[in-house]
Parts: structure tokens; sequence; C-alpha cells
């Protein structure tokens, strides 16, 4: 685990500072990429569930902890081969008030007849 920088020294505890305030703004741009990615509904479940992950900075372990469910659920629903219940996504969801919902699936262009 990585100790905080000695206050006796101040070049530092402001690099620290620094690369917190980076990481601050990196997790402010990925919630604005997680929100119209889900605005334009081009974004998977699996996707937005890492990205929320990402953006609260905890691991694969400490997300599920947090929510209230099991870290194997988790990483398989990352992995893309999860099959979670409804009640498990709303759990992963919720801590950026976000809720399952509907959308009409894109249609697919056409082929043109000869």
């Amino acid at each position: 685990m990585r100790r905080p920088p000695s206050p006796d020294d101040p070049a530092k505890a402001r690099g620290a500072a620094e690369r917190r305030g980076r990481s601050k703004e990196r997790r402010a741009a990925l919630r604005d990429e997680l929100y119209e990615r889900i605005a334009r509904g081009d974004i998977s479940i699996a996707d937005a569930v890492k990205t929320m992950r990402k953006i609260a900075g905890r691991s694969q372990a400490d997300y599920a902890r947090l929510v209230g469910v099991s870290p194997r659920i988790l990483i398989e629903l990352e992995r893309g081969i999860g099959n979670p219940t409804l009640k498990t996504l709303a759990k992963l969801l919720a801590p950026f008030d976000l809720e399952v919902g509907l959308r009409r699936r894109p249609k697919e262009p056409r082929a043109p007849r000869p």
C-alpha cells in the first residue's frame, strides 16, 4: 500500500496532489463520455459497467463489494460472458443513478435490390 508523501517534502506532496487532480479530471471525462454514449445508445452493458467501475476508481472486487454482488458476477459481466439478473444489474447501475431500460434496436441497412 502506498504511503502519503511526507509533509517534510513539499515537492512530493505537490506531485501527489497533481496526480490526484489529473485522476479526478480523467474520471470526470470518463463520466461525461459514459453519459454521452448512453444517450446515443452505443455502449454495451459490459462496457458501461466497466467504465463506471473505472470512474469509481475501484478494482473489480472492491466495486462488487460496494454494490453488493459477487466479484465473479462482475468479472464475467465485464468479460461479456455473464448473464446477470435484472436485480444484479440494478445494483451495478445504482451508484450512477442509472436503471435498466429498453430502446429500439437500430435498423440494419438493407442491401439494394438488383
